[in-house]
């Protein structure tokens, strides 16, 4: 399965990221261990809602769409 995973800052809740796996706890676990230069200094991260593609290319959409204009209105709506 590949997975587009939405998650917020803990301590920085204004801090979110929206990010694309295979692997959704190994991805949530690196996060949170500053694995990730753009999430390091926002940790810890909170799993908001993930969503499940059984084809890459449909999640890999996905994520482009809700990191676009219309998708960010359309994840402060209804996913956030």
């Amino acid at each position: 399965m590949f997975y587009v995973y939405l998650i917020r800052s803990e301590v920085f809740p204004e801090q979110k990221y929206i990010g694309f796996t295979t692997d959704l706890k190994k991805r949530i676990d690196t996060h949170n261990a500053g694995g990730s230069i753009h999430t390091s200094k926002y940790k810890p991260w909170k799993l908001i809602s993930y969503h499940a593609f059984a084809e890459k290319r449909r999640a890999q959409e996905f994520e482009f769409y809700l990191k676009s204009g219309s998708g960010k209105a359309f994840a402060n709506k209804r996913l956030w």
